[in-house]
């Protein structure tokens, strides 16, 4: 890059260059980035840096959105890497126009590519039942695990949901000839969730015989259904923990998290025949293209089986 004398007090750095360290030292002390995160910025803005110098720009003034957009549409990679160095680019050009070293923010229009969906990844039937069934014993902590795994799977409730259920969604009169469970999910909304028989039955038996004693272990009242080993409310932590200890029962090894019974929930009652317009509603989702991600799942496993069992789909 260029060494001339463009800076006051003899500084042989660029106005751009010492920009770029002012940047670098507002994400540090102002920011407070991660020490990764900071070298991937430096990294991706020198070499933009070096491609401006090679235009002859040194200063944050000369660059246009022509330099800008014809730099993005040159770089290479996985997706993924070009967009982080498209952000590393807008953010650096939003600093400069926020610390009014720009008038105006050149890189506004400029967007990254578009990231592949990453599709949610389901377990089959068999995999869930395996799970379920991998939690036994009359201990208040298995009796717990239990209601917890069958509840999740049952409603499609994210954890954050059924950490925050009440003993009233549950027990509420109105709510079990249905039956059905009230969930309040993001925003405060409340939505009522049907629940079947397995977890209906999962939920009254702990509440009945485990509940009580987990609250007593403590001695300090509490309406939250889901309770820890020492009386206080479950931790979403220590919820993770009884998933990974059933999965490694179960004999099930790839990644899993409370999500994923989540996403099994809706994949498996799409198979089923569910229309999407009601499992968004179970979902809680407040627009239905955040659910049709599910249907791609279902149409590809429909690909698959179709392909494995047709004698001509080859």
């Amino acid at each position: 890059m260029s060494t001339g004398n463009n800076g006051a007090g003899g500084d042989p750095r660029s106005e751009l260059e010492r920009s770029l360290e002012h940047y670098v030292r507002y994400l540090t002390l102002e920011r407070g980035r991660s020490v990764n995160t900071i070298s991937a910025y430096s990294r991706d803005l020198l070499a933009y840096l070096t491609y401006l110098d090679s235009l002859g720009i040194s200063t944050p003034g000369a660059i246009t959105s022509t330099h800008v957009g014809t730099y993005v549409e040159g770089l290479e990679g996985a997706a993924t890497t070009v967009a982080r160095k498209v952000s590393s680019i807008k953010n650096f050009h939003r600093y400069l126009q926020d610390e009014k070293v720009i008038a105006e923010d050149v890189s506004f229009g400029v967007t990254p590519p578009a990231l592949p969906a990453r599709l949610p990844q389901a377990l089959t039937i068999s995999e869930v039942q395996a799970l379920l069934d991998s939690v036994v014993g009359d201990e208040p902590p298995a009796l717990r695990d239990r209601a917890l795994l069958e509840f999740l799977y049952a409603t499609g409730a994210r954890i954050s949901e059924a950490l925050a259920l009440s003993v009233d969604d549950v027990l509420d009169d109105s709510l079990r000839a249905a039956p059905s469970i009230r969930v309040t999910g993001k925003g405060n909304k409340q939505r009522i969730v049907p629940v079947g028989s397995f977890a209906r039955d999962a939920l009254d038996t702990y509440l009945t015989r485990a509940r009580p004693a987990l609250l007593s272990s403590r001695g300090r009242a509490t309406a939250m259904v889901f309770l820890g080993n020492r009386g206080g409310a479950l931790s979403r932590q220590n919820a993770w923990l009884i998933l990974q200890s059933a999965a490694e029962r179960a004999g099930l090894t790839r990644s899993l998290s409370p999500h994923t019974l989540r996403h099994s929930f809706a994949t498996h009652i799409l198979a089923g025949g569910a229309d999407i317009r009601v499992v968004q509603e179970l979902l809680g989702h407040s627009s239905v293209s955040t659910t049709q991600i599910y249907t791609k799942v279902t149409i590809d496993t429909l690909r698959e089986v179709y392909q494995s069992a047709h004698p001509r789909a080859r």
